[in-house]
């Protein structure tokens, strides 16, 4: 067996003994998962970037404080692990549904089909279309779509202007990148919304709901809106001569966003099919949800291989483990170190001992969940992950008895500031990705290309939620 196929195996049953614990509440699994991911870890660990291994150090560190300072370390050392095993199997559970969308000919087809929009729509679709294959491919859309845009977008489709292909690239690549940080706030299988959830059992995903989609959309709009405003306009666009002049073509279908948007929908309905069912929290049903559903998509492509598509598609899940979890390698540690931090922050820092804060914060009520999206967005500038604050702030911040933040608030207020963070940070995974298809410095593409969309964001979604408070 190689390395990289122990490592796979190993997280799939990190996976499995871990949901086997949420349905049965068994510590015989929990303590199973534990210990497997503990031999991932160590695996592991040579190929995780410095922000990876620094959270794993700090995740150590805590822990010997927790065996000199709590009472209970045994417990409180297991309950931790336990969730960084639960961040683990969200991670694999989401990275499932790359396979079938990575080999599916709809995903070609579609992101033929936004790339090609005459400029007035292209935006728009692109930026809506992003934030829907986000929600499957995760920062997977981000290279598939980055790669389609590059090569689409030569000089010879801009008819020898650099300009013009500086400029639909500026434009193109602001789209995808805005598009993809409104998925994790769209979608009730997103990241952002199972460490709400799991740190707030009292919410619901309705809950979230008119919070996190009424700012998604004020954030659509602007960037729409921004792209509209700067972006330079036919009219004013003077040719050299007729032949270089923009044939006009027709549209291309929009068919097969539709088809996507069909396919999209059964798989949400099928999580919360599972957790009306099941009587479970939705973040354990997409736990549950998001495999069938990858099983099942990867079984209709190959339902003429015989037996419905079933035997050949748990082959090539199988075949593809290594290859398909082996990206993910970073996001599962540092998502669960944060997720372990976090806990363990919650139970070693005592209420009573934040009274200078609490004299601060108190009287400000829901402005609060103003302040908590900027501290999100701001300490991403510095290279902090929107994870490892939203972990700690999700979990700290209801302990105290602020009046006028109901936790919904709260919580749709880190998940738009982790949102912005993804759009603004230079030291995130989606801006360094577009810094190395574009070639443009991602402090560049942060603070240069978005700098007119995040002066007008910031203060509409302060006062959103300001208004949604009042």
């Amino acid at each position: 067996m190689t390395p990289a196929r122990l490592r796979a195996s190993l997280l799939v049953l990190v996976t499995l003994t871990t949901l086997g614990h949420l349905i049965f509440t068994s510590a015989w699994l929990q303590g199973i998962a534990a210990l497997a991911l503990a031999l991932y870890l160590a695996g592991v660990t040579r190929h995780l970037s410095s922000m990876a291994r620094w959270l794993l150090a700090a995740a150590a560190a805590l822990s010997v404080v927790v065996l000199w300072r709590s009472d209970t370390p045994g417990r409180l050392l297991f309950e931790a692990a336990g969730r960084f095993a639960f961040f683990a199997t969200f991670v694999v559970a989401l990275s499932l549904l790359r396979l079938p969308a990575y080999r599916s000919r709809l995903v070609r087809r579609c992101g033929e089909a936004m790339l090609l929009q005459p400029p007035g729509r292209r935006y728009p679709i692109l930026s809506a279309g992003s934030a829907l294959f986000g929600i499957i491919l995760n920062i997977g859309v981000l290279n598939l779509f980055a790669g389609m845009i590059e090569k689409s977008n030569t000089l010879a489709a801009a008819q020898g202007r650099a300009w013009v292909r500086q400029v639909r690239q500026r434009r193109m690549m602001l789209a995808l990148l805005r598009g993809f940080s409104l998925a994790p706030l769209i979608s009730p299988m997103g990241i952002g919304v199972a460490v709400v959830l799991s740190n707030l059992p009292e919410l619901r995903w309705l809950d979230l709901a008119p919070y996190v989609i009424g700012a998604a959309l004020l954030i659509f709009l602007v960037g729409w809106g921004v792209d509209h405003v700067t972006g330079p306009h036919p009219a004013h666009v003077i040719a050299p001569d007729p032949a270089s002049r923009r044939s006009s073509h027709p549209a291309p279908s929009a068919a097969p966003l539709g088809q996507f948007c069909l396919l999209l929908l059964g798989v949400v309905s099928l999580v919360f099919l599972l957790a009306w069912a099941l009587q479970v929290r939705l973040p354990i049903a997409v736990l549950m949800g998001a495999p069938l559903a990858a099983i099942t998509w990867l079984a209709w492509q190959r339902r003429r291989l015989g037996m419905l598509g079933a035997p050949a598609a748990l082959a090539s899940l199988h075949r593809q483990l290594p290859w398909l979890l082996a990206p993910s390698a970073n996001e599962v540690v540092v998502l669960g170190a944060a997720g372990y931090l976090g806990h363990l922050c919650v139970a070693l820092v005592p209420v009573e001992s934040l009274g200078p804060l609490m004299a601060a914060v108190q009287p400000l009520g829901a402005a609060n969940a103003v302040l908590a999206m900027l501290l999100v967005m701001g300490l991403a500038q510095v290279g902090i992950n929107p994870i490892v604050t939203v972990t700690l702030l999700v979990g700290l911040v209801p302990t105290l008895p602020i009046e006028g933040l109901p936790p919904a608030l709260l919580g749709a207020s880190l998940m738009v500031g982790w949102a912005l963070a993804m759009m603004s940070s230079p030291m995130t995974a989606s801006m360094l990705i577009l810094s190395r298809f574009t070639g443009v410095a991602s402090s560049r593409i942060g603070y240069r290309w978005n700098a007119r969309f995040l002066l007008a964001c910031i203060p509409l979604l302060a006062g959103w939620f300001l208004l949604a408070a009042w």
